[in-house]
């Protein structure tokens, strides 16, 4: 080997060290820092025997896109998972501990309570001011859970405009970076640090809403979402938001634009076509699925569950029920309502009770609306209760007619008629029983007399009696917010056993009659509790729907914070391999950096030999 190609050698060796000791730097320097890829420096060998030297080639970073898909996976649903955890655990909060004080459960025991107490001491001004007193911390409990609910998903709303922003930003920072990458003149090093940015800029996107990511040769990614859309290509889609302003119970998500009454997230594409995300379902998960799903399902259908609370508690103190009789004509037998069907309001009903010809007992609910659809809206409820909606105020001829029409969807056997002026039901085969037909009407005179012992001790905003109108999205809806004790009532409290002017100061006919109504009158759900929500519906008893609304919210957060523990320990999993494959281990790096060193003395003392022979040779010379 001659004297320049050893010095040639070393020079090369240094050069390769000089490029290592700084790919190392960078390592060591950026060991904690979030996104960071560990580099290496690629040394090719060149020529062979005497006159091989090494070169310095591209710098490396690790990177396995296997992994960085599961991570990709990983990331929206550990987000989805702790987001509605978070939101479900604060509204358990607001609920309180079952049997808790405050808690609902306990609000509601304790009105019950006070009208047992009633039934048995009605004319003790004490217990008829305990019994005003839980009425109001029960109605203040509902609207306090109905505010709070309302709360969260007015804050779900904040949090969906906030989150399209930061989407817009990181888009737009991927496709610069994008730009950056497909250009092959840009410099290694710049380049690797690109590559990084790209990894957390998809990581960001991935916690915000679940994506497919496709990583490219050159480096470059293409983003859509699990469900298909793209998100970024050359180009990137922008999210636009415009939000409905502050959400009440009655602010609801609905397909037909003109009547969702909640904030609308599109996509407009590089090439201006606007799609409408969640009319499309287009999240799946991450942080923003959760939070369009806590605002349009989760939280409106906790809303409907006390919203049912609220109408079954106002509905079982007002509702006067008024009974058939036996009636028979010719061979057919059933009943016959004696009763003036003008005191029926929208939202009061009629209630039918029957044996069908396999012995089941059945029932089937006409409720009053003042403008029947074509045909009439038919639907079984929670209690499998056919209810049908028909114009009641219509007077027994017409709604007889109503009913016939509807009556093969009830029992065919069932036939409605007018006797008398009254409506009666008959069962035209003796194997089909009819067992009751009962008018359930709101009271309206506080003092109607033995004939009317409801009470509206509850009532709507501004004093308006709560009927359970249907009609448009229903005075049920909200309820739980407006819900209020009757003034009238509150200022004398006589009125909770006093139905008529003249009644006896003992007397408990109308304590006992709605303590009746606490363990007798039963209530459902609609066809289903929230629009595109689990199709959970409360069915029994007041006391029933308020033990079913706890157990029901104690088991979602239950199972929420479940997932989510096991979604966060699975990303934590991921992001351990992921920190072993990626990692800078600095103890590692200082090894390398002393053998670096090593080398790097080593090759300038070379240098430095050979200088001084050739320094040797020229002065011989």
């Amino acid at each position: 080997m001659g004297l320049t190609v050893a010095i040639g050698n070393a020079l090369a060796g240094l050069k390769a060290n000089q490029g290592a000791l700084e790919v190392i730097s960078r390592n060591i320097s950026n060991a904690g820092t979030p996104g960071y890829h560990k580099q290496s420096l690629n040394v090719i060998e060149v020529g062979r025997g005497d006159n091989s030297y090494v070169r310095v080639g591209e710098v490396g970073r690790a990177f396995d896109k296997t992994l960085q898909s599961y991570y990709s996976k990983q990331v929206p649903d550990t987000a989805y998972a702790n987001t509605r955890a978070s939101y479900l655990d604060r509204l358990q909060t607001q609920m309180g501990k079952p049997g808790s004080a405050g808690s609902l459960d306990t609000m509601f025991g304790n009105l019950q309570t006070a009208l047992d107490k009633l039934a048995t001491s009605p004319d003790d001004y004490a217990t008829r001011a305990e019994v005003i007193d839980d009425a109001q911390s029960m109605v203040e409990t509902l609207n306090n859970l109905s505010n709070a609910v309302q709360g969260m998903r007015q804050e779900a709303e904040t949090k969906i405009a906030m989150s399209v922003g930061e989407l817009n930003d990181m888009l737009a920072s991927l496709e610069e970076v994008n730009l950056g990458l497909a250009d092959y003149g840009m410099d290694q090093t710049t380049r690797v640090s690109m590559l990084d940015q790209r990894d957390r800029l998809v990581a960001g996107i991935s916690e915000l809403i679940d994506v497919r990511v496709d990583y490219r040769d050159d480096g470059t990614v293409a983003v859509a979402t699990r469900s298909g859309i793209s998100l970024l290509d050359v180009k990137r889609s922008i999210f636009e938001f415009q939000g409905a302003g502050s959400l009440i119970a009655t602010s609801e998500f609905a397909m037909d634009d003109a009547a969702s009454s909640v904030g609308r997230l599109t996509l407009e594409t590089p090439a201006g076509v606007h799609v409408d995300l969640v009319k499309q379902g287009a999240f799946q998960s991450g942080t923003l699925g959760a939070l369009i799903e806590l605002r349009d399902k989760t939280l409106q259908e906790a809303q409907r569950q006390l919203d049912d609370i609220a109408a079954a508690l106002a509905q079982t103190f007002s509702t006067t029920q008024t009974k058939s009789s036996p009636v028979t004509v010719g061979t057919d037998k059933g009943m016959l309502l004696d009763f003036d069907l003008s005191k029926v309001q929208k939202g009061n009903d009629l209630f039918l009770n029957y044996t069908d010809a396999a012995g089941a007992a059945r029932s089937a609910k006409i409720v009053n609306v003042t403008s029947p659809s074509t045909p009439p809206k038919s639907y079984v409820d929670a209690a499998g209760t056919r209810v049908v909606e028909l114009d009641v105020n219509a007077g027994p001829a017409a709604l007889a007619t109503a009913l016939n029409s509807l009556a093969p969807s009830i029992d065919p056997a069932l036939n409605f008629s007018v006797s008398g002026g009254d409506l009666q039901v008959l069962s035209t085969s003796a194997s089909v029983n009819v067992t009751g037909l009962t008018a359930r009407w709101t009271s309206q005179d506080p003092q109607g007399g033995a004939d009317e012992l409801g009470l509206q001790l509850f009532v709507d905003e501004g004093g308006k009696p709560y009927t359970g109108y249907v009609e448009g999205q229903g005075q049920k809806l909200g309820f739980a917010s407006r819900i209020s004790l009757n003034s009238a009532v509150v200022a004398n409290n006589k009125l909770l056993v006093n139905y008529e002017a003249t009644t006896a100061g003992g007397d408990s006919k109308r304590a006992d009659y709605i303590v009746g109504q606490f363990k007798s009158m039963r209530f459902s759900s609609e066809s289903v509790a929230a629009p595109g929500a689990a199709n959970f519906r409360l069915n029994g008893t007041l006391s029933d729907l308020v033990t079913q609304t706890v157990e029901y919210q104690g088991s979602s957060i239950a199972t929420a914070l479940s997932r989510s523990d096991t979604q966060t320990q699975s990303l934590d999993a991921l992001t351990q391999r992921m920190e072993s494959a990626y990692g800078v281990d600095v103890n590692e790096e200082v090894a390398r950096l002393m053998e670096l060193q090593n080398a790097y003395a080593a090759n300038a003392r070379v240098v430095s030999v050979v200088q001084e022979l050739l320094d040797a040779l020229m002065q011989a010379v």
